[in-house]
């Protein structure tokens, strides 16, 4: 009898389950103290087992009073349980092997201001459709020749150039902060990403004393929030653009009204 609760469980009965079915396959039609008692289990847990096992149709109830509780037959329950397995089984054949894991993307590190440029440049000789970047002017003249070329073959190019950059193609909004940001980075920041795909940031210590650090990914999420970042940057600087005068009534000099209200004060803008 051993074997056969065991087995009960293995297709999906719990303890009390096995025990109460088995119990009233010895006696039935059997009220729920005479099944507590074949059963032995306490009388409170057999009410509930009564209930969960009427619940899934293994057992019925009667409308007499007392209540008294009947199996459905073996032979009812294996082809029913067979039935339900078979049609699990099949499922599974079926869905297991489109099963994947999803890669994480991991984040590679960067150290080295040489490495980091040939790894930028290797960004945009794969790029096929946009290159979104943030670059200062002298580091983009390591970069230019390789940007042009992108262009040439139909990739857009949009940039916030910092120190003045001034480039020949592409869209470029011009960064007011660069000393502000410079001194508050210690150094100079390049970011790109590329066809919402590949990412890359790099901070270049401006006293050569450090050492470049950064990361490159393909994890599409973070380019996603790089891109949104560049793109809120040049919607932000083209409006400063074109209605520098109103921005000016409406903020004050220097936007100061506007920083006291989304700023902290330990922001570098406020320098």
């Amino acid at each position: 009898m051993d074997k056969v609760l065991e087995t009960l469980k293995e297709i999906g009965f719990n303890t009390y389950e096995a025990k109460v079915y088995v119990a009233l396959l010895k006696k039935y039609p059997a009220t729920g103290y005479e099944v507590s008692k074949l059963a032995g289990i306490p009388q409170s847990r057999t009410y509930d087992t009564l209930k969960a096992l009427t619940d899934k149709q293994i057992v019925t109830a009667s409308a007499d009073k007392p209540v008294t509780y009947t199996p459905i037959k073996p032979t009812e329950l294996t082809k029913s349980y067979k039935r339900r397995m078979t049609a699990n089984i099949e499922y599974l054949e079926k869905k297991l092997p489109t099963v994947k894991d999803v890669p994480l993307e991991p984040l590679l590190a960067l150290n080295d201001t040489s490495k980091t440029l040939a790894k930028v440049i290797e960004l945009i000789r794969i790029a096929k459709k946009e290159i979104y970047l943030e670059i200062w002017s002298q580091d983009y003249k390591q970069i230019e020749k390789e940007l042009l070329n992108a262009y040439n073959r139909n990739v857009e190019i949009r940039m916030v150039g910092y120190d003045n950059l001034q480039s020949n193609f592409g869209l470029v909004y011009v960064h007011p902060f660069t000393k502000k940001l410079e001194t508050y980075f210690k150094g100079r920041v390049l970011i790109l990403t590329a066809d919402n795909n590949y990412t890359l940031y790099a901070k270049i210590p401006s006293d050569g004393e450090e050492k470049t650090t950064g990361i490159w990914t393909q994890n599409k999420d973070i380019a996603y929030l790089v891109k949104e970042l560049i793109v809120h940057d040049m919607l932000l600087l083209d409006v400063q653009y074109n209605m520098a005068e109103e921005l000016i009534y409406k903020y004050g000099k220097g936007f100061k009204r506007l920083y006291d209200k989304v700023v902290s004060p330990e922001s570098i803008y406020r320098n």
